[in-house]
């Protein structure tokens, strides 16, 4: 009876600390890639919208044109 009890208490979770530590590792693994993929993705859909046409002044160009 107790060798049954100590048997699931070995597959379980809760008690069996390597278990734990290492589902907690891969959960925290999968978040933190899951964020950085999100992140990059997003970024990349929007790095071209929005962006405003800048009208440069004829002085500050490579070749300058005076008035």
């Amino acid at each position: 009876m107790s060798n049954d009890i100590e048997e699931i208490k070995e597959k379980d979770i809760r008690y069996n600390r390597v278990s734990s530590s290492r589902f907690l590792f891969y959960v925290q693994v999968f978040c933190i890639l899951a964020f950085v993929l999100g992140s990059c993705a997003q970024l990349y859909r929007s790095h071209y919208q929005g962006k405003p046409d800048i009208e440069v002044q004829g002085s500050t160009k490579y070749v300058p044109e005076y008035k």
